[in-house]
């Protein structure tokens, strides 16, 4: 029996698509999910050009729809099937292999890019399981992405250095100039992904140790962590959040900084949210000044999470009547609400060490839980404010200068260099 014999089972929604002999040398199979695309033949043209690691690689596109979609999508898809299967005939090489599938006619309720993902990597954990490599690498990337020549190599790089990895993030960079776009796309993705890494980073300063980007087109799992979690969900939207939450919370999870991703930011009204229903937002609108999450918030959460350790071994009665009274009123306000306080008290139960409390302490107060506190507390205590003056803020708090700087652009900038060396 292979590692993913009882997951495959139990969980791959259609049979085996690939029939090739699966080479013993696989080390990483990118999977991209294609809906309506027009321009899946670039994607892969990156691809192409990236410099070969030491083991093959497999490359699997799975071109979707859905029960119900328009006669303008079937054919857009027909077209890009024809227009990719032209160029993989003409791109043949041992170490870089690539695979389309058709995939029809899904389920009104399901169909979507989290199924479409599901699908492709089911597909690539059911070839590793052919060689018994519970150690391959699936990534997850999309079809109107880019990436730098070294995408490969330094993944292979990051789970050579750390074997026991169970995923990574890989630094992502919307393109902020150029011909493709108008300069309100490029206006409006510096903004947007500006919200992005504030938001991480101002998780991250607040002392949350699931503080990572969860951007569907730039991360990479082991076929073991992807099989652990239960593998991926079939959201609409959103799937790349909640299922790299599961894999991050297993611990051992990495950022490789030095290659990029390279997003679109064009806009899109497939999904319900995410870039390019953001981006379409921004366009529509006119939106100049993006608002978020106020900083005030995170700020709080970080009196919280500061003394984490404070809440080991007490009982109820002592954190409700004299600990809960040191924390901020919002944050106070939310516990209760949430009934966290019996949530805690569950935890305590149950560790017998603070490395254990601390572990699932924040296995309780997850990713999840801080989203649902921070639209909390915006909607009794304090309003959204600027991007561009959160950013300014916490940047500050993290002790750096931005004095003459008011655009996201130049602003990002800035976050984008901080990330990378730090």
């Amino acid at each position: 029996m292979s590692f993913a014999d009882k997951y495959l089972k139990k969980q791959q929604v259609f049979p085996d698509y690939i029939k090739h002999n699966v080479p013993d040398d696989l080390g990483l199979i990118v999977t991209i999910p294609c809906f309506d695309e027009p321009d899946l033949v670039s994607s892969l043209k990156a691809l192409w050009l990236c410099d070969r690691p030491n083991f093959r690689v497999e490359v699997i596109v799975i071109v979707n729809s859905g029960e119900q979609v328009s006669d303008d999508v079937l054919s857009q898809n027909a077209k890009t099937i024809v227009d990719a299967q032209e160029w993989m005939s003409t791109h043949v090489d041992e170490k870089l292999k690539f695979f389309l599938i058709h995939q029809a006619n899904l389920p009104k309720k399901s169909a979507g890019v989290g199924l479409a993902r599901k699908i492709a990597m089911d597909e690539a954990v059911s070839r590793f399981n052919k060689i018994g490599k519970p150690n391959g690498i699936i990534t997850g990337y999309d079809a109107d992405s880019a990436c730098d020549k070294n995408y490969f190599t330094e993944i292979e790089k990051l789970f050579k250095k750390y074997p026991k990895a169970n995923g990574a993030n890989i630094f992502y960079e919307h393109p902020l100039e150029g011909e493709e776009f108008s300069d309100l796309i490029y206006n409006s993705i510096a903004q947007y992904e500006l919200y992005l890494r504030y938001y991480m980073l101002a998780m991250r300063f607040a002392g949350h140790p699931h503080a990572y980007h969860t951007v569907g087109s730039s991360f990479a799992v082991s076929a073991n962590a992807y099989i652990k979690q239960g593998g991926m969900n079939r959201r609409q939207a959103g799937e790349d959040f909640y299922f790299l939450q599961k894999i991050i919370a297993l611990g051992n999870f990495y950022e490789i900084k030095h290659t990029r991703v390279i997003p679109s930011p064009r806009t899109s009204d497939r999904v319900p949210f995410g870039t390019g229903k953001a981006i379409s937002t921004f366009v529509n609108e006119g939106i100049s000044n993006y608002k978020n999450y106020n900083y005030a918030a995170f700020k709080d959460l970080k009196v919280l999470f500061d003394r984490v350790d404070d809440f080991f071994g007490v009982d109820y009665d002592t954190f409700i009547n004299k600990l809960i009274v040191e924390l901020p009123g919002p944050v106070r306000s939310y516990l209760k609400e949430d009934n966290f306080f019996k949530a805690l008290d569950e935890v305590n139960r149950n560790c017998a060490s603070i490395d254990t409390f601390r572990k699932k302490f924040f296995g309780a107060f997850n990713a999840f839980k801080v989203l649902k506190y921070l639209n909390n507390v915006h909607e009794q205590f304090m309003e959204e404010e600027s991007v561009i003056v959160s950013a300014k803020l916490l940047l500050k708090d993290l002790g750096i200068g931005t004095k003459g700087i008011y655009s996201a652009k130049e602003l990002l900038e800035i976050y984008r260099d901080y990330e990378r060396t730090h």
